[in-house]
């Protein structure tokens, strides 16, 4: 379990963490390093075919894997994946994830990890997203949905992060509100209350790119940059 790689959470869903993890794969890729990419938890696809998101990332990632470890519990219905996982007789199980990773670390330089929801979603009875990145143990990216409460979710967030004694990469803002005021204003909240660094600010685009290459708005954590 020490591989590099990364975990990317929210603030919410819906805020962009797809898009920004396909971004650092790209990144990463651009770095010469071999990039394996996993969705733990995916909810909401049509019957026989992956999850968007799981698509998106499979695509970006140069080590090409078994998607049952790429993806080791997908649920058809959009809804929070505890419910979705008691819907079909499921318990979402934090060890077979992280058997699941330590199979792609080693076939990998880095792994990015995108969280499903936000930071707290649940899991099963008593476990969440939080309790899955503290047991895989890598570096938090925050992604930051930039629209009206941001601040406090981004802050909450935040805190919940340092509590747990997780390593911090940074965090990205995303713009996804293109009508919110005072946008300039609330990335400076940000960058100012934050613990640093903030490694980008992607301006809000109705149908984002996901087969991009290297972004130029972002900057890899120092961990991974060579």
């Amino acid at each position: 379990m020490k591989a590099r790689g990364l975990f990317v959470t929210g603030t919410d869903t819906g805020v962009g963490k797809t898009r920004v993890a396909v971004a650092l794969i790209h990144t990463l890729r651009a770095q010469g390093l071999r990039v394996a990419a996993m969705k733990p938890v995916s909810a909401g696809s049509v019957a026989g075919e992956l999850n968007e998101d799981v698509m998106a990332l499979r695509q970006a990632a140069n080590v090409m894997a078994d998607v049952r470890d790429v993806n080791p519990y997908a649920f058809e219905p959009a809804i929070a994946p505890h419910i979705a996982a008691e819907q079909a007789g499921v318990r979402i199980d934090l060890e077979m994830i992280a058997a699941a990773y330590a199979r792609l670390a080693a076939m990998a330089d880095v792994v990015v990890v995108e969280g499903a929801g936000g930071w707290r979603a649940p899991l099963n009875e008593h476990e969440d997203m939080a309790d899955l990145a503290q047991r895989l143990g890598l570096p938090v990216v925050l992604v930051v949905g930039v629209r009206l409460g941001c601040l406090s979710h981004a802050l909450l967030t935040a805190e919940s992060v340092a509590r747990r004694s997780l390593p911090w990469a940074g965090w990205i803002g995303n713009h996804i509100d293109p009508a919110m005021a005072s946008q300039a204003a609330n990335i400076a909240a940000l960058r100012a209350r934050l613990p640093g660094p903030c490694l980008g600010v992607q301006a809000f685009f109705p149908e984002p790119d996901l087969s991009m290459d290297a972004p130029q708005w972002l900057i890899l954590p120092k961990e991974l940059a060579s």
